[in-house]
């Protein structure tokens, strides 16, 4: 229930029409030295995520200097659905690849917030099947194009609530933030609110990733 409330909240924010607050415009990835995916929570507004995406993209075009960034919005339906997390699955690791081929030297960025992080999750192997909103893994990056990616940043990720995290190659390079009381991503968390909050560890989130490029 608590998780559904969660859920709603977002959906009432969205409908609040906050998404028309000014924010970072999403382009469609040119060779850039890095490109940031980001996959957006359920009903998120936003242009690439109003509570996460789009701040934590500002933070990063101010923390990493020197280098010039693009931005890509995972194109997915970011609802209910039982397919949804399969489906920006794919859509990464697609995106990735295409990127990849076109562009040589680029890296990448992870972004994903709440589902988005389930989407983030399986596209770097670790599967998020069992979590809320969860998936099965459809698509992972190839084993060739992992070095770059540079950062996986993951915020009110539903699968440390079944004791999940993400281990192995992407370990180092991974920081998942999880607020005190998120029912999304702590079990037996209450706080409703909690897993609205994500936007206050932009700058840390940036910070970190300005680290790894």
């Amino acid at each position: 229930m608590r998780i559904r409330l969660c859920f709603a909240a977002l959906s009432l924010i969205a409908g609040a029409g906050l998404a028309t607050v000014s924010a970072p415009t999403a382009t469609a990835a040119a060779c850039t030295d890095i490109d940031v995916v980001a996959a957006r929570g359920t009903f998120e507004p936003g242009t690439l995520g109003f509570i996460v995406g789009d701040p934590v993209y500002s933070a990063l075009q101010k923390k990493i200097t020197g280098k010039s960034l693009s931005s890509y919005k995972v194109n997915y339906p970011a609802d209910l659905s039982l397919t949804s997390a399969a489906q920006g699955n794919t859509d990464l690791v697609n995106h990735v690849r295409s990127q990849a081929a076109s562009c040589p030297n680029q890296r990448f960025i992870l972004v994903g917030y709440s589902q988005g992080a389930n989407v983030v999750d399986n596209s770097i192997g670790i599967s998020s099947a069992g979590a809320v909103v969860g998936s099965p893994i459809v698509a992972t990056i190839p084993t060739a194009l992992e070095p770059k990616v540079a950062a996986v940043l993951l915020f009110g990720n539903p699968i440390r609530a079944i004791g999940k995290s993400v281990t192995g190659t992407y370990q180092n390079r991974t920081i998942d933030f999880c607020a005190a009381g998120d029912p999304v991503c702590e079990n037996g968390g209450g706080d409703v609110g909690a897993h609205l909050g994500y936007t206050a560890n932009a700058d840390a989130a940036a910070a970190f990733a300005a680290t790894k490029v």
